[in-house]
């Protein structure tokens, strides 16, 4: 079943429930409301036949004529008949009361409306107790002589009243089919607004499976199906931008390999053809380019272990600033070839312990002093310093530049990338160094970011905790 036929089936039928519920609860309330309202009326009518009843009883003293007087009765329900429907007590001979006979129609009260004394024992009616009936006290001479009971009807049995209820009930059910069509109308238009958005999501979707990335969708609403669109268009650029990354390094990698290997190539097919003797200077080329090569190899290694999550790490207690300046020591004549000066500044707390690798701390540092030896100009300047934050241990490089644009600084920890696409691999190396630093940082549960520093070259930032 398509989900468009599922939401219009869903919202009619709710639509439907509720307007059967609601149509249950206003025949209830209708039919109880009604029937409290006749009952209320019949009470007001009491009064008019309350007031005559206590004439009479003044008349006659008592209620001794009336005692179980069924002719007079059945004249006092004519009495209320009278009074229902004019609104007004019909003219009554004196008592006493011998074989009256009332005109007209029956009361509505018979069966149900019952005189007792003032002692609410029965005089004439029904009733033999006052239980179930609600009580209308009759006075002469502002005392209380007696009550009209009349008993509440359950359930309406006259033809007025149930011909009354006929008709609302027959416009209660007119109203709710109007309210079913009309919400057929609702259930189909608001349907279709709400999958307009999930359809362009599906389509979306077939685009990137079709590896058309940097598809957007243009969804303008302020709820859940709008957020989930902006996360969809931002997927989208991320795909497209990492499909751009992908095929930037497919290049990028080929053309670091191929340098190498077509050196290694010619420098053995110029041995095989007798032009080169196998020589030290010859073997010497071959090793360093089988190194450059084994270097790229492993360092991708390295990051492919990262985006696996199996990045060895071996801890152990370690202080980070020795290991700092043992690297740095194998660096130094390399850095003073540069004219690079070194200054270091350890901080009060040259003797920090972490729990770290030192194999790889000493990777991430060799990595951060090649860098520097690549694109800090000659003369220049290093400083290299730590201190601790709280339970955090802080390391810096600033050198004295030349410093990295703003729009580049985020990229610096991407794979193969560099600021200077032109430069060759003699300065500017494979482009995984500060790649591989990031892994080893993030491995160890730390942060590294790049920034300009005041002097207007590049500081790395290194946090560990």
């Amino acid at each position: 079943m398509k989900l468009s036929l599922k939401f219009f089936t869903s919202f009619l039928l709710t639509f439907i429930i509720l307007t059967v519920l609601m149509m249950v609860t206003m025949q209830f309330y209708a039919y109880r409301n009604f029937t409290k309202y006749v009952h209320t009326m019949e009470m007001l009518r009491l009064d008019e036949v309350a007031s005559l009843l206590g004439q009479e009883y003044q008349k006659n003293g008592g209620w001794g004529p009336m005692k179980n007087n069924v002719a007079w009765w059945r004249y006092i329900l004519h009495l209320f008949h009278a009074i229902a429907h004019s609104g007004r007590p019909p003219i009554h001979p004196a008592f006493p009361l011998t074989d009256l006979e009332p005109p007209g129609p029956p009361s509505r009260m018979k069966g149900r409306l019952t005189l007792f004394d003032s002692q609410k024992q029965p005089v004439v009616g029904p009733a033999l107790s006052i239980e179930g009936h609600t009580l209308k006290e009759i006075k002469a001479d502002g005392d209380v002589v007696g009550w009209l009971g009349l008993r509440e009807e359950k359930r309406l049995s006259q033809p007025l009243d149930l011909a009354f209820l006929r008709h609302q009930s027959n416009a209660f059910y007119t109203i709710g089919i109007l309210m079913v069509l009309l919400a057929s109308a609702i259930a189909f238009f608001l349907s279709r607004h709400l999958l307009s958005p999930i359809r362009q999501l599906a389509h979306g979707t077939r685009a990137l499976t079709s590896l058309r990335f940097g598809t957007k969708i243009d969804v303008q609403t302020g709820d859940e199906l709008g957020q989930l669109a902006s996360d969809f268009n931002i997927m989208s650029k991320t795909l497209e931008r990492y499909e751009q990354m992908r095929k930037q390094w497919i290049s990028d990698i080929s053309h670091e390999l191929r340098t190498p290997l077509a050196i290694l190539q010619g420098e053995i097919e110029a041995i095989e053809d007798g032009v080169r003797e196998p020589n030290r200077e010859v073997l010497e080329s071959l090793h360093s380019e089988v190194s450059y090569l084994a270097r790229i190899v492993a360092d991708l290694h390295d990051l492919s272990m990262a985006d696996a999550g199996t990045f060895r790490i071996n801890r152990q207690n370690v202080n980070p600033w020795s290991i700092l300046i043992e690297t740095l020591n194998r660096f130094r004549n390399r850095l003073a070839q540069e004219q690079i000066t070194v200054r270091e500044n350890p901080g009060p707390d040259r003797e920090v312990i972490l729990q770290a690798d030192p194999t790889r701390l000493e990777q991430l540092f060799s990595n951060l002093l090649e860098n520097v030896l690549r694109y800090v100009d000659k003369p220049g300047i290093l400083d290299i310093g730590q201190m601790v934050k709280g339970t955090n241990l802080e390391i810096y490089f600033e050198d004295s530049g030349p410093g990295v644009p703003e729009h580049a600084l985020e990229c610096l920890f991407d794979r193969l990338y560099r600021v200077d696409l032109s430069r060759t691999r003699g300065k500017g190396g494979s482009g995984l160094g500060l790649a591989i630093c990031k892994a080893i940082v993030e491995a160890h549960g730390g942060t590294i970011d790049a920034s300009n520093g005041p002097s207007g070259g590049l500081r790395i930032h290194i946090v560990l905790p």
